[in-house]
Parts: C-alpha cells; structure tokens; sequence
C-alpha cells in the first residue's frame, strides 16, 4: 500500500514538473517552485501526511522561496 506522505512528494513534484513544463523559467519561478516542493515535502512529513499539512508547507515554502529568489 502507498503511504500518504509518497502520494504527497509525487503530487508535489508532478505539479511543479506540469508548471514549469512551458518555457524557460525565471530565477524566481524556480525558487517558488523549489521552495513550494520542498515545503510541501516538510509539511507533509511533520503532519504525518495530512493534505492541510502538505498545503501549508507548499504555501510557506513558496513564499520563502520567492523571497529568497529576488
């Protein structure tokens, strides 16, 4: 059986693989995406899986990466 949190790492990726699919992407859409991923990943981990925590972490991990980018 696939755990929740292996469902949520490759929700995470495909999604920024699907966004980041048309085009070069800029500096600041690679931190956004990376930092969304990697948030997600975390939050997903801390929570034990749960969507909300999943989401939070991608939301926070975006703006973090957004910020560190400019």
């Amino acid at each position: 059986m696939i755990s929740r949190t292996w469902i949520s790492v490759v929700s995470a990726v495909a999604l920024t693989t699907a966004l980041s699919g048309c085009g070069t992407p800029s500096r600041q859409q690679v931190g956004v995406g990376t930092g969304a991923v990697l948030g997600g990943v975390a939050g997903s981990m801390a929570t034990g899986g749960s969507t909300m925590g999943t989401v939070g972490g991608a939301a926070v991990g975006g703006l973090i990466g957004n910020e560190v980018s400019k």
